[in-house]
């Protein structure tokens, strides 16, 4: 309890400090303006970026703009840092080179954590650090918020995630992370652009949750008096767009699930899906290595530290069917667990508890075949590894496998011992079977009565479908998860700029 009352203490003593901080700044802008001072001019005009300005000969002129980010103050002299989103470069501010009215103004009303412009030119310090000596240094934006322990960091994640432009000012790795974020979504654009997709936008608000399994958020259009969700997926819109003869197309967007937050799931998040007629899941597989491939070189790596894991990042990635290393782990055909479009529940739940694995008899059976298939056999594997050939009752948009109504052409990319990178499918283009699958799901969904996902039945999808669908190869992948693996971040929220956090008091 005391020591509850000292930290309580210490938090109202630097609150208190702040407003003081505060108050005092905004009198000081006050005061600028009564005397005709702007200390927020519209316009500036920089000449160069802090990068070209360090890239430039000796004796060149420069006109750099950036916030201040160190200050040395030496009597009739001045050694400060100013740092743009290019680079960090030092200025040198002298007294006799200013003048004495100017650099009074200086030392007086410029500190860390504002932007000026500085023109001046190109010199080598005594240690030999490029550095600009200037002759103008003017002040065009005043910071009124002290800057965050002094540039040396923040490391509290709950204030990181609630300030992140603090977190951009303060913490340079942070801003590499989304640059390197950029790179990557810029890579797969290009991958996919060059083998001659198009990239369209679909319907964020829809007036069914179609295309996956997952809680929606709903709301409502007061004009047409209806409920609408916001998108869980791309699926089915695009699968619309290859029935009206657009062969390959892909879209990088948003989705929205209305589930937990965790290390890998935030409420919003970046989806891209892409559709190819006339391909199949093996297209997808090769496709898949190369667009990771190609992310991975477009940040300069080829392995990656992630989740204590060494993670090759550079493909092709191994190939393993779901069949096969169900035999090799458990000793048991995958089809004893099967029937036709269902599981054989009995079989399983024996399977389950002979391997001894935690699940609740009254879950869904596909939840309880995801525990065992991902703790027995996905965890094997580091690196990235694409499983194949997965159960039909799992898969209510997958092709089926010739010959075997039980198994689908369908993959899973998973890393690090089972994060999920990517799902493809050799896609159904039979209206009825497809039609068949749905009502499945449905079922399913009926019976269990914890699950809250959206109805999966789209009928206006089927009607779609009914006008004929080339066959097609599909695949989504998960721009957030691949982020995360190729940066080497542990939680989803370092690579989302703005998580969804619980609002504050």
């Amino acid at each position: 309890m005391e020591n509850q009352t000292q930290t309580k203490q210490a938090q109202e003593k630097t609150q208190g400090a702040l407003e003081e901080i505060i108050k005092n700044k905004y009198s000081e802008i006050a005061a600028l303006k009564q005397t005709g001072f702007n200390p927020y001019p519209a316009h500036v005009s920089p000449k160069q970026n802090c990068a070209q300005a360090k890239e430039a000969e000796i004796d060149t002129d420069v006109v750099v703009a950036g916030r201040l980010v160190q200050l040395r103050l030496m009597g009739k002299a001045a050694f400060a840092h100013i740092k743009d989103s290019t680079a960090k470069i030092q200025i040198y501010v002298q007294k006799d080179n200013l003048g004495d009215e100017a650099y009074t103004f200086f030392k007086k009303h410029i500190a860390v954590g504002d932007f000026v412009l500085v023109s001046g030119h190109m010199f080598l310090t005594k240690t030999n650090e490029k550095t600009i000596k200037a002759d103008k240094v003017e002040l065009i934006s005043k910071a009124v918020r002290p800057m965050p322990e002094k540039f040396h960091g923040i490391q509290d994640t709950e204030v990181r995630f609630r300030n992140r432009h603090l977190d951009l000012i303060a913490n340079e790795e942070v801003k590499d992370i989304f640059v390197k974020r950029a790179k990557i979504i810029s890579s797969i654009r290009q991958t996919l652009n060059n083998k001659g997709y198009l990239e369209v936008e679909t319907p964020t608000l829809t007036p069914s949750a179609g295309g996956a399994i997952a809680k929606p958020f709903e709301t409502y259009h007061n004009a047409l008096k209806m409920p609408l969700y916001m998108r869980i997926a791309l699926e089915l819109y695009h699968k619309r767009l290859i029935i009206g003869g657009l062969d390959r197309i892909y879209e990088i967007g948003k989705m929205f699930r209305n589930e937990g937050i965790d290390t890998t799931h935030n409420p919003e998040f970046t989806m891209m899906e892409l559709y190819q007629a006339y391909g199949d899941v093996n297209v997808m597989a090769d496709l898949f290595d190369e667009i990771l491939t190609n992310a991975a070189k477009a940040i300069g790596v080829e392995e990656v530290n992630y989740r204590g894991r060494k993670i090759k990042v550079q493909g092709p990635f191994k190939r393993v069917y779901i069949p096969e290393a169900w035999k090799e782990t458990f000793g048991h055909d995958i089809h004893e667990i099967l029937n036709g479009r269902d599981f054989n529940h009995e079989a399983l739940i024996t399977l389950a508890k002979e391997q001894g694995v935690k699940f609740d008899e009254s879950e869904a059976d596909n939840k309880i075949f995801d525990i065992l298939f991902e703790e027995k056999i996905v965890a094997k594997y580091d690196d990235p590894v694409l499983m194949l050939d997965y159960p039909t009752a799992v898969s209510p948009f997958s092709k089926n496998k010739p010959g075997d109504p039980c198994l689908v052409e369908r993959f899973e990319a998973f890393v690090a011992g089972g994060q999920e990178l990517a799902n493809a499918y050799s896609e159904i283009n039979d209206p009825y079977d497809q039609h068949e699958r749905l009502k499945d799901q449905a079922r399913a969904k009926a019976k269990d009565t914890k699950n809250e996902d959206a109805d999966i039945v789209d009928m206006d999808y089927i009607v779609a479908m009914e006008s004929g669908m080339p066959p097609t190869g599909g695949m989504g992948i998960g721009i957030d998860r691949m982020c995360m693996m190729l940066t080497g971040q542990d939680s989803i929220r370092e690579i989302i700029l703005f998580p969804t956090l619980k609002k504050q008091d």
